[in-house]
């Protein structure tokens, strides 16, 4: 039995990757790619150096930052921003967004001001929120909220609209109530459109944290670290940033993902 084992352990060794292994290592071609011609330019002098910083010199600027606890300040605050912001508006978002989708007479009162407030580009309430709220952390908390709570409000007012018309039949037939036809059929059917804009509030939060934070430029973050960088010329700093923000990103979007996996499951075996 050991023998047998240990010749189809030899085996599985030797076969090649599954088509689903190898569409995975593809996704780092190009990251890779990108970073050897970036450190084939930079050595080369073929650009400024000024400008376009090795990447020795990059992940020496990334060594200091995580030694002297600048990038763990940094972040700790745009993610307490970043959570506060979401958690706001998300939570705002469901309440409205379920109002809108479920009671036709709250959809006529306040449905048409909804729709003209999500055309209004959201920068430019950057004006009116630092007039009304400063600079601080509280302006930057307030947009956030705006941010995360356009997407949770369409996405669930669309998801509770869109619910089968054969299952909310078969829940009158059964002779459901109200309340439980909304929770048992419609909110169940809802769930896949909420979580997308639960997940869309998630990134654009996020990026509005970065965006407010370089507008917004009072207290301490990560985009508070790009200006630093652009200010004194230190495009270390600013690349170093950079890669900081796409990471959390990247982050936030597979954590994100992997709930929703796991919410389709559970869903299905319910």
């Amino acid at each position: 039995m050991n023998t047998v084992t240990r010749e189809a352990a030899e085996l599985a060794a030797v076969q090649p990757l599954q088509p689903e292994q190898r569409s995975r290592w593809r996704g780092f071609v190009l990251p890779v790619a990108a970073v050897l011609l970036w450190w084939l330019l930079s050595s080369l002098d073929v650009v400024n150096s000024a400008l376009l910083v090795s990447p020795a010199k990059v992940l020496d600027t990334a060594i200091d930052q995580v030694a002297s606890g600048r990038l763990w300040r940094a972040l700790g605050a745009s993610l307490a921003r970043e959570a506060t912001g979401f958690a706001i508006g998300t939570a705002s978002g469901l309440v409205l967004g379920a109002l809108l989708g479920l009671s036709a007479l709250f959809n006529r009162i306040a449905g048409p001001s909804f729709n003209t407030f999500k055309q209004i580009s959201l920068f430019a309430w950057i004006p009116l929120i630092s007039v009304w709220f400063g600079l601080g952390d509280v302006a930057k908390v307030v947009f956030l909220s705006l941010a995360a709570l356009v997407p949770v409000v369409v996405n669930t007012c669309d998801g509770i609209r869109t619910a089968p018309a054969g299952l909310l039949e078969v829940a009158r037939v059964y002779g459901y109530t109200r309340w439980q036809t909304v929770t048992q059929v419609v909110l169940p059917a809802a769930l896949p459109s909420i979580f997308t804009g639960v997940y869309l509030a998630l990134i654009y939060s996020w990026l509005a944290t970065i965006g407010a934070e370089y507008l917004l430029v009072a207290g301490r973050g990560i985009g508070n670290t790009l200006i630093e960088g652009s200010e004194h010329f230190q495009m270390d700093l600013v690349i170093f940033g950079m890669f900081v923000i796409g990471l959390v990103g990247w982050l936030m979007n597979a954590s994100a993902r992997t709930l929703e996996r796991r919410l389709a499951r559970w869903t299905g075996r319910a």
